[in-house]
């Protein structure tokens, strides 16, 4: 008797859509590079200074967005700050979480959206909070890290499950469980911060509820069916 055929065992990253795979690597490959760097590997003496200039030359801070709106500098120069500080982060355990989170949320929300429309939204939702953090916050505290775009990814979570919440007929509420953890763990945190350092945190979270807010708002329109698939939830709410 012949053996039967058995399903070839797939790879689990088979599943993961390239151009994820490929924001995650580029994540993860930007800090290995200033590891390197500051652990002497590379770059010699001048590479202890990589992830600095990196932040002088694309982080972003309120200052840069004062910059664009009182003198009017509009060169590549200011506006690719809005789409690289996502890129330089200042902790392992920052990238660890931004490269987790991006490649998980990433994977669940490209099967739901597309991978071109999940890139899309990652770089318009860092936009969009490095704008209202610019706006709202004073002084120099820099926005720097994948937090911001991350949440923006959570926004497009979270319509994606609301809207599955609804075909399943179950509370809907229930999609913002994870927003609602998160920003509870980051409150804990901030008070945390502020007993032991005695400074307040930077107002970071400010960016990263506009991240997920503009997520959440673009999902409307990149969903399969768009604003009349929103309509109709909607109407048979009303």
């Amino acid at each position: 008797m012949e053996p039967e055929n058995e399903a070839p065992s797939e790879s689990p990253f088979n599943a993961l859509p390239p151009l994820i795979i490929a924001l995650t690597l580029l994540i993860l490959g930007i800090e290995a590079l200033f590891q390197l760097a500051e652990n002497g590997f590379i770059g010699g003496p001048m590479g202890l200074g990589w992830r600095l200039e990196a932040v002088n030359q694309y982080g972003f801070s309120p200052n840069v967005l004062d910059r664009m709106l009182v003198a009017g500098d509009y060169s590549f120069g200011i506006l690719v700050r809005f789409v690289t500080y996502p890129f330089i982060n200042m902790a392992l355990t920052q990238v660890a979480f931004c490269a987790a989170l991006t490649l998980a949320l990433g994977k669940f929300t490209a099967e739901f959206y597309g991978s071109v429309k999940v890139v899309l939204l990652y770089l318009i939702t860092a936009i969009v909070g490095a704008v209202v953090y610019g706006l709202l916050v004073d002084g120099q505290f820099p926005l720097l890290g994948g937090f911001t775009p991350v949440y923006g990814l959570i926004g497009a979570y979270t319509y994606a499950l609301w809207l599955r919440l609804a075909q399943a007929g179950e509370n809907q509420l229930l999609a913002f469980r994870l927003i609602g953890f998160l920003l509870l763990i980051q409150l804990i945190f901030g008070i945390v911060a502020g007993f032991l350092y005695e400074t307040p945190a930077p107002p970071t979270w400010i960016a990263e509820l506009s991240g997920f807010c503009a997520g959440f708002t673009l999902s409307v329109l990149l969903a399969p069916g768009g604003w009349t698939t929103f309509i109709n939830r909607m109407r048979q709410r009303s």
